[in-house]
């Protein structure tokens, strides 16, 4: 890939990125007939949340799509897009924070200890920071060995959102999360797959 087509694929992937939140914008406004629903705070909510969930799901299929197509190039769009669902990530705390709870912060508090939904996901949120501060090649230089091992981390932080997204539907029938799921499974199986490959080939050589 050269330099003028990586550049026109990352922006490519910026507008993609951003059409959510644009189109989000536009409703706020009433622009291009646009509307945020009877609900505008939980329509925000909701696709704050569900398009960080998205983009961190393409994250983890950048690895698998690289592998089985032997395109190295994916790799190139990994870190933009998992910074993409770190900021998506914020944004839904912060329509939490400031729409729905008017910055209550006592009962902030108090949802994080009593409500296991809103836990998970500021334990997710949590995770996802010190993955977001050190995404930098400069930090991956300085981390060594240790940068891929706290990137690891990108797997519990994406079940726990799985499981801030099924706890906070109104009925456990909703087919919309268990699909989020189902698609999570088969990324993180493709990874134990690939891992106990491995060690089976590196046990045969020894």
């Amino acid at each position: 890939m050269t330099r003028r087509s990586l550049a026109a694929a990352k922006g490519l992937v910026w507008i993609a990125s951003l059409a959510p939140l644009a189109l989000l914008v536009a409703g706020a406004f009433g622009f291009a007939g646009q509307s945020l629903g009877p609900n505008p705070v939980e329509f925000v909510l909701h696709t704050m949340g569900k398009t960080a969930l998205n983009l961190l799901l393409i994250t983890l299929a950048v690895t698998p799509a690289r592998r089985l197509t032997g395109y190295n190039a994916l790799v190139r769009f990994r870190r933009l897009l998992g910074l993409f669902s770190f900021f998506y990530l914020v944004l839904h705390f912060l329509a939490y924070a400031l729409l729905d709870l008017r910055l209550e912060w006592s009962t902030l508090f108090d949802d994080i200890v009593e409500r296991p939904y809103i836990t998970v996901g500021m334990l997710a949120l949590a995770g996802m920071i010190p993955l977001a501060v050190t995404s930098t090649q400069k930090m991956q230089r300085r981390l060594g060995r240790r940068w891929g091992k706290l990137h690891q981390l990108i797997y519990p932080i994406a079940v726990l959102g799985m499981l801030h997204f099924l706890w906070q539907t109104k009925s456990v029938l909703d087919p919309e999360p268990w699909i989020y799921i189902a698609i999570l499974t088969v990324l993180l199986g493709y990874r134990v797959a690939h891992w106990l490959r491995v060690n089976r080939a590196r046990r045969a050589y020894q």
